[in-house]
């Protein structure tokens, strides 16, 4: 084959139009313009193929009897016996209704908070102190979940937790909070958004700060006050953000951290906190019964991405802003 002379090389690598560009053509140009943020990203996205992705095979073992030393290719299929057994399982409606619960309490109540949270610091003029407030306010989200528990519970403390000592002042009863079932779902969600307010909000500042100051010059300029400005202005605006970390909300209905339930957990309470997240670490880890655990924790996949597919359909028809 004849070699191309440097010249030929020189032309074949000139820059072509975009109104000229074959696909290929326009696919390396991007690659070129962007291939930095590609770099950066593939640290990203080995992590979720190794520890997302791969492991995903492993899904097949809620088909079977799984036995550890016979391996997947020696082990019993059994296709949906497991999931017939957790469906005729009396305990399996309790486990779905806690765990949606959980999850609906802090949607209905976390959720919005967040958001308001973030429009009220947004308005704090003088910079250095907003920007000490957000730092304080997201710093417990890099608190474990393990002292946050203990944390909790020492503040609880009937005794002399600082919390009930508090409350003793205005005629509470000085109770073991912990040990009521009544109380395990307002502990669980309070202690998030006290936990996850300050970080969740952080999204928001960032659309906040994208909002162009001349929308509110022109509405100063009619006349409109702070509520109004927040109103007919700043909530329009950051629609698509918060319509957006609502779907992805939404599709983890199902989805209770194991650590904190699990930690918060008593006796006398694990009627309301049992959750599926629990239970097949009771099952799987704790039992053995890998199998049936798997299956319960891809039935739980399912119903969530179930309400992912609706929640995002619903809000495309509403609002015309989707995740796709």
């Amino acid at each position: 084959m004849k070699r191309q002379a440097p010249a030929e090389r020189t032309q074949a690598r000139k820059y072509v139009p975009a109104h000229l560009r074959t696909p290929w053509q326009e696919s390396v140009y991007k690659f070129r313009d962007s291939y930095q943020l590609l770099i950066l990203f593939l640290p990203c996205l080995i992590y979720y193929i190794m520890f997302a992705y791969f492991p995903l095979w492993g899904i097949s073992i809620a088909f079977m009897d799984y036995k550890p030393f016979k391996g997947v290719s020696g082990s019993q299929w059994v296709g949906m016996k497991h999931f017939i057994r957790f469906f005729t399982d009396p305990n399996s409606w309790k486990l779905i209704r806690n765990t949606f619960l959980l999850s609906f309490y802090d949607l209905i109540f976390a959720f919005p908070f967040t958001i308001i949270f973030a429009l009220i610091v947004n308005e704090i003029r003088q910079e250095r102190l907003k920007k000490a407030f957000q730092t304080v306010t997201y710093m417990p989200h890099f608190i474990s979940t393990v002292v946050i528990v203990g944390m909790l519970k020492s503040f609880l403390n009937p005794t002399n937790g600082m919390i009930m000592n508090v409350l003793a002042l205005f005629g509470f009863e000085r109770i073991d909070m912990f040990s009521y079932a009544a109380y395990f779902r307002r502990l669980y969600v309070l202690s998030g958004m006290w936990q996850g307010t300050g970080w969740g909000a952080i999204i928001y500042y960032a659309a906040l700060s994208n909002i162009s100051q001349e929308l509110y010059e022109a509405a100063v300029i009619d006349g409109a006050n702070k509520f109004k400005q927040t109103i007919y202005i700043t909530i329009p605006c950051i629609t698509p953000t918060i319509v957006t970390l609502f779907i992805l909300r939404t599709g983890s209905l199902l989805s209770v951290g194991f650590e904190k339930a699990y930690l918060m957990t008593t006796t006398a309470t694990l009627s309301v906190a049992d959750v599926i997240s629990t239970y097949t670490y009771r099952q799987g880890l704790a039992g053995g019964q890998f199998s049936y655990a798997t299956a319960v924790g891809l039935f739980n996949s399912v119903i969530n991405l179930v309400f992912l597919v609706v929640a995002n359909y619903g809000s495309r028809k509403l609002t015309d802003s989707s995740l796709w």
